[in-house]
């Protein structure tokens, strides 16, 4: 560490032995971040009035949060998606990042520090990142089969995997993308007469119970289909229904949904 940089922060140990990096500003306001949790526990201003509350009960020993000052909630809040409360960022340890790309404004006499989160080869075997996204469900109502098909609204604005995901959509567009970042492709289904459309993977434990599915396959496969689900197709004698299902694999670079096909499979 430069004596410049010394000046206005240094790294020392806090409660329990965490790693806490003090931040001065050369006119006698302060900040002080563990890197537990990337988390501010102090803010005070030149008259050294602390600004930030912190629980006298608060708890500084992982795995458990830091109760107050402000915590990184990512990436998702409260119960709000398939991870624990609040996501997993407030509960693991940050390292400061040596080379940080260009800060936007002018930084000359600020007190400063960038933090960086590198999940380790453990952390990514349970954080598996999810390279998949279906496009054309959102705002829709879905059936879940993992609660008993009870009804919800998607509120995502595309639908990736990062858990079990078994989901009945109704009245969805005749139009649906599954995109495919790894290998930087799209799939196209487009649809007639089946109004509805599934969307299934089973997720790590459920692939590992079935005996006709390899256990690590579910990294590689998401079944969306179409279907009518909501009102079953009847036929009264004589009566004709025609379905009818396109899948197309195109360049995931199309912009404004110019379509650029380079391989069809057509079923009737």
């Amino acid at each position: 560490m430069s004596s410049e940089k010394s000046r206005y922060y240094e790294v020392c140990k806090g409660f329990n032995g965490l790693d806490k990096v003090l931040l001065r500003d050369p006119r006698g306001s302060s900040a002080e971040v563990y890197l537990y949790g990337g988390h501010v526990t102090s803010w005070k201003n030149d008259h050294g009035e602390e600004l930030l509350f912190l629980s006298s009960k608060a708890t500084f020993k992982p795995p458990k949060a830091i109760r107050g000052g402000i915590p990184i909630c990512f990436p998702q809040f409260s119960c709000h998606g398939n991870l624990d409360r609040h996501g997993f960022a407030r509960n693991r340890l940050w390292a400061i990042d040596d080379h940080p790309p260009p800060f936007p404004t002018n930084t000359s006499n600020k007190a400063f520090v960038d933090l960086i989160l590198k999940p380790s080869e453990e952390e990514m075997k349970i954080w598996p990142h999810s390279e998949v996204r279906v496009e054309g469900l959102e705002t829709l109502d879905y059936l879940d089969n993992l609660q008993k098909k009870k009804r919800f609204t998607e509120q995502g604005d595309a639908l990736t995997f990062e858990s079990e995901v078994d989901k009945m959509y109704l009245s969805t567009p005749t139009k649906i993308a599954i995109i495919d970042h790894e290998k930087k492709r799209t799939y196209v289904l487009r649809k007639d007469g089946l109004p509805d459309a599934v969307v299934w993977n089973p997720w790590d434990k459920k692939a590992k119970a079935m005996a006709d599915f390899g256990d690590n396959e579910y990294k590689h496969m998401v079944c969306v289909e179409a279907a009518a689900i909501e009102k079953p197709i009847t036929l009264k004698p004589g009566e004709e229904w025609k379905g009818r299902l396109e899948l197309s694999i195109v360049s995931s670079s199309y912009c404004s949904g110019q379509l650029d096909p380079r391989r069809v499979l057509q079923c009737s």
